[in-house]
């Protein structure tokens, strides 16, 4: 499946507590269950006004059900195209 950086604006995002953070987590999983596999939420970063998350889905309009259902705002979706790490910059393997 893609792999999508889904943004989401949440001004005082930074603020939240680690309850609220469970409950968001939970609130997403439990929505997660009852799509079929159609998106797997890998991992999110949490900064002042914003949420970053990873996600495996089979489309955008997957991840935006997943948001709609979970009442999560959306910013945007972009889909990755590689993924570079500090291994990238290693000499191939021959």
């Amino acid at each position: 499946m893609p792999r999508y950086l889904v943004e989401r604006a949440l001004p005082g995002a930074g603020r939240l507590t680690a309850d609220e953070l469970r409950t968001i987590a939970a609130t997403s999983n439990g929505v997660l269950a009852g799509m079929g596999g159609r998106a797997q939420w890998v991992q999110s970063f949490v900064s002042d006004d914003a949420i970053t998350c990873v996600y495996l889905a089979e489309s955008p309009e997957a991840v935006r059900e997943h948001a709609a259902a979970g009442g999560f705002p959306v910013t945007g979706i972009r889909q990755v195209g590689a993924v570079l790490d500090p291994s990238s910059g290693e000499p191939a393997s021959a």
